[in-house]
């Protein structure tokens, strides 16, 4: 019935399931909620079940092993996957009208003919990146989509894309995982019972961490926000929350990670002087202290939001920054 290998969201995927045995799903569906929860794997599923030999995503047919490659081929028989590319990471108009990705992009691959039985699907990843012209052109395509094709966009930020296409779509959210399947995974990809309660209170719910490198990445800035709120240095602490100019990830989307572990940060320590316990395993200590200090929640909290939202415009990540940091010292 469902693919093995993928845990949680039961109860989703049956629905989802149930709507698609009965004509029913969406020929336009957007997948939202949290970044690496397990939104893509779902949509997959969904694609895979119908070149099942069973027809059950059963994971170990002919069908279903097309899936399971590694990388997985940006085109299946009845699959083409659009993804942002380069350091921008935008999905330009060439992967929807050129042919940047399937010769005539995705508008001419959308109107072949399906296999026998099989609906086309185009899964648009972090759709919030499709490009100003991509997205306008898209937009026409989902207006009047070909018959036998779906279209679902899978975003975890819903807000910065085009109200227009947004309103064509059925939202179909996703919450985060429950810690125990969150965990079960990440025992499957090699994490060990140690770092068990870091792992999981970080994470949230969610796979963004499962590579040790991100892991590392994240904890070191954890330490160095907190570390800033004591009062450090900026030069001293900072490394850790530059972008890195090798990094897969362009810099404002490290930029976003940053302070968006920031503001987990304040949340932590507002729950703390309300009486809460810490959430934050293995910086309880740390949490306390802060929320012992001067350290004003609200106006960082402020100005670290405001901050999101020109990530855009790309700031020079140093000054923004240090206008964070500069917020973050606890008043006397």
């Amino acid at each position: 019935m469902f693919d093995p290998a993928l845990l949680g969201h039961t109860a989703q995927r049956q629905r989802l399931l149930d709507r698609a045995a009965a004509g029913k799903l969406g020929r336009t569906l957007l997948f939202t909620g949290p970044d690496g929860i397990g939104k893509r794997r779902v949509a997959l599923e969904l694609a895979m079940r119908e070149l099942c030999f069973r027809r059950t995503a059963c994971g170990s047919c002919g069908g279903c092993l097309a899936f399971k490659s590694d990388p997985l081929p940006v085109e299946l028989p009845n699959l083409l996957r659009i993804a942002p590319e380069g350091k921008a990471g935008l999905i330009r108009i060439g992967a929807i009208r050129g042919d940047d990705v399937v010769e005539g992009g995705v508008i001419s691959w959308a109107a072949l003919a399906p296999p026998p039985a099989c609906h086309r699907l185009v899964l648009i990843e972090d759709a919030h990146r499709l490009h100003g012209p991509s997205a306008n052109i898209l937009l026409k395509v989902l207006e009047e989509p070909p018959p036998f094709t779906r279209f679902i966009l899978v975003t975890h930020r819903p807000e910065a894309m085009l109200q227009t296409i947004r309103s064509r779509a059925e939202r179909i959210p996703f919450a985060p995982l429950a810690p125990e399947e969150a965990w079960s995974i990440a025992e499957k990809a090699g994490w060990e019972a140690k770092d068990h309660g870091r792992w999981t209170a970080l994470s949230e719910g969610t796979l963004r961490f499962l590579d040790e490198g991100d892991y590392a990445r994240a904890v070191a800035q954890v330490a160095a926000w907190i570390a800033l709120a004591k009062g450090a240095a900026f030069r001293e602490a900072a490394a850790p929350l530059l972008p890195e100019k090798d990094a897969v990830l362009g810099q404002g989307e490290q930029l976003r990670q940053a302070l968006e572990l920031l503001l987990r940060i304040l949340s932590e320590v507002a729950r703390v002087r309300a009486g809460a316990p810490a959430a934050l395993a293995g910086w309880e200590a740390d949490l306390r202290a802060l929320a012992a200090s001067g350290l004003a929640v609200k106006p960082v909290a402020d100005l670290t939001f405001e901050a999101l939202r020109h990530l855009a415009r790309n700031p020079q990540a140093d000054l923004l920054l240090r206008e964070v940091a500069l917020a973050l010292r606890p008043v006397a």
